[in-house]
């Protein structure tokens, strides 16, 4: 049995000493090398990103503070009031409503809510009648909050409930716009046509 010795290297032969020597010299130039590569070649912006325009766009406010009173506030409001008509456009269907809101609890039962489809789920429901389903869905019941989490009128709330309770066994009428609606719409239209 052969002795072990400790005080013998791996290095057995002259090339094995040369090529140990190189790696000695060469991996950590390489390293170094490749240090200096990284921090001087980083990333490079688009010379259009770095226009002073560019720049201003992206460090824009989220929002503003105006006073009533203040010459911004007046331009606001002429702003407003541009984009005004096209915040009263004719309420949504109550399938539109449910495929935008409800369908993210009413068609995967999240939270407890009745799934669209469940006759037995929605049945209790549509027993207190249309008038209590509304008032649940506009004070928020459960851990639904008050209008859905929304700004949704009474009426496109009501369209809403309607078509989830008809498309699970109900038989509501989905309710039409008010009276008074349809007679400024129709006075509209006569103005339209003189």
């Amino acid at each position: 049995m052969a002795e072990h010795d400790e005080h013998s290297s791996f290095i057995k032969t002259p090339q094995q000493l040369v090529t140990v020597v190189l790696l000695a010299f060469v991996v950590p130039i390489f390293g170094i090398v490749m240090l200096v590569h990284l921090v001087t070649g980083g990333p490079h912006a688009e010379p259009e990103a770095l226009t002073p325009e560019a720049v201003a766009a992206r460090l824009q406010p989220l929002g503003r503070v105006v006073f009533a009173g203040s010459p911004e506030a007046a331009a606001e409001g002429a702003v407003a009031s541009a984009a005004a008509p096209a915040a009263s456009a004719a309420p949504k269907t109550g399938e539109e409503i449910v495929q935008a809101v409800c369908s993210a609890c009413h068609l995967t039962g999240a939270a407890g809510a009745p799934k669209i489809g469940d006759n037995a789920a929605w049945g209790p429901r549509m027993k207190v009648g249309l008038k209590d389903m509304l008032e649940f869905a506009i004070k928020g019941k459960n851990a639904m909050p008050p209008r859905g989490g929304t700004n949704l009128s009474d009426l496109e709330l009501e369209r809403a409930i309607v078509y989830m309770a008809d498309k699970s066994g109900g038989s509501f009428k989905e309710p039409e716009a008010p009276k008074a609606a349809a007679a400024d719409e129709g006075r509209a239209k006569g103005k339209g046509k003189k």
